[in-house]
């Protein structure tokens, strides 16, 4: 079993890294964190272009035809830049629920203008600050209308449509609904990384379709959120690993008693003990993307391993990010913020790091009784 990319995979990897070094610097997010602008839409644009949000759409709807594996390094690459754009919710989960579930003239009608980036979706499950995944669905589909409320919902302000969880006769189901049609209010919200926004959204007997067969909305969203986790550790990964990168080189670069203070025993050792956990996550993210790849039943548990390790990685290399580079760590001109805040929202929006913990207990307990 070969948990390595392959040669062709890692250059697909260093274009994306030499077009965001050149497209996107931390200046572009910093940018968007400061301004009224939802997103990077130049950015949005190059991404599209290069064929990045196609990369695991299939060619007969417009895609790049590649694979779950190349999506993978582009996401990480993405992760690297802290690109200021709604990759994830567009890409990872309405472009993945789609592929899953979604039925050949749904297709048709959706993945072509999500490949060209004409199109922006995103996936609205919670209703309520602290819920997770499906918990508490209170939002009603039926005659082909959805009434009800999500929130937060992340890129809901500027999505064009979105995939909705809502109870219907059968049970919790999944339904596709257009957020510029009828009986759809957005309202922005505050959001710990303004550079990656959330709405809120309430439907008022909105015209909404299935997507997927009424009664498994709640396996549906399971399966879409195991897959984006994946994909998400990979963007998680790469902002880690570029914090990691810009705190060594600070603390190399910055003198005490005439020494560089990485030179400092105790800075030694807890870069040390970051570089520890940055490769646990990697290995755990490979591992998850083999499982994603090959669509494998350790999927499930591989999932939640990638999720919580690479969440913890990220959330301890912004710490010591911010502790490492003293007192002009907490300050706005530098950019350490911009990691924390990235790290906050990332470790949140599929559902907090503890509900991940529990979804990989209960999945192994399962495999072990079965």
């Amino acid at each position: 079993m070969n948990f390595d990319f392959s040669e062709d995979q890692k250059l697909l990897q260093q274009t994306a890294r030499d077009y965001l070094a050149e497209n996107a610097p931390l200046a572009a997010c910093r940018a968007v964190l400061e301004s009224d602008q939802p997103y990077s839409r130049e950015l949005w644009q190059g991404a599209a272009e290069l064929g990045w949000l196609g990369t695991a759409i299939p060619e007969s709807y417009g895609g790049a035809g590649f694979g779950q594996l190349e999506l993978a390094v582009i996401a990480e690459e993405v992760g690297r830049a802290l690109a200021p754009i709604p990759l994830a919710s567009s890409t990872y989960l309405a472009t993945e629920a789609l592929l899953l579930a979604g039925s050949d003239e749904q297709k048709q009608r959706y993945l072509p203008r999500l490949a060209t980036g004409e199109a922006i979706g995103t996936l609205a499950l919670t209703e309520a600050a602290g819920q997770n995944a499906t918990e508490a669905v209170r939002a009603s589909f039926h005659d082909g209308k959805l009434s009800g409320a999500k929130q937060p919902v992340p890129d809901g302000g500027v999505a064009d449509f979105a995939v909705v969880a809502a109870q219907a006769s059968a049970g919790t189901s999944l339904v596709l609904l257009d957020l510029t049609g009828d009986g759809v209010t957005r309202q922005p919200l505050d959001s710990i990384d303004p550079s990656r926004p959330v709405a809120g959204l309430r439907f008022d007997a909105a015209p909404a379709e299935l997507l997927g067969a009424e009664g498994e909305g709640a396996a549906l969203a399971s399966r879409v959120l195991d897959r984006a986790a994946v994909l998400m550790a990979f963007e998680q990964l790469g902002s880690a690993a570029r914090a990691f990168d810009i705190t060594r080189e600070f603390t190399l670069g910055r003198f005490a008693f005439g020494r560089p203070v990485a030179s400092f025993q105790v800075i030694k050792h807890r870069l040390a003990d970051l570089w520890c956990e940055l490769e646990l996550a990697r290995s755990n993210s490979y591992y998850g993307a083999w499982a994603l790849s090959n669509d494998a039943p350790e999927l499930a548990v591989a999932a939640c391993l990638s999720r919580i390790s690479t969440s913890e990685a990220f959330d301890l290399a912004t710490v010591e990010m911010i502790q490492m580079h003293g007192g002009v760590g907490y300050t706005w001109e530098y950019d350490c913020h911009l990691f924390y805040r990235r790290a906050k929202f990332d470790a949140a929006i599929l559902g907090s790091t503890s509900h991940w913990r529990d979804q990989l207990i209960t999945r192994i307990e399962a495999q072990a009784a079965a």
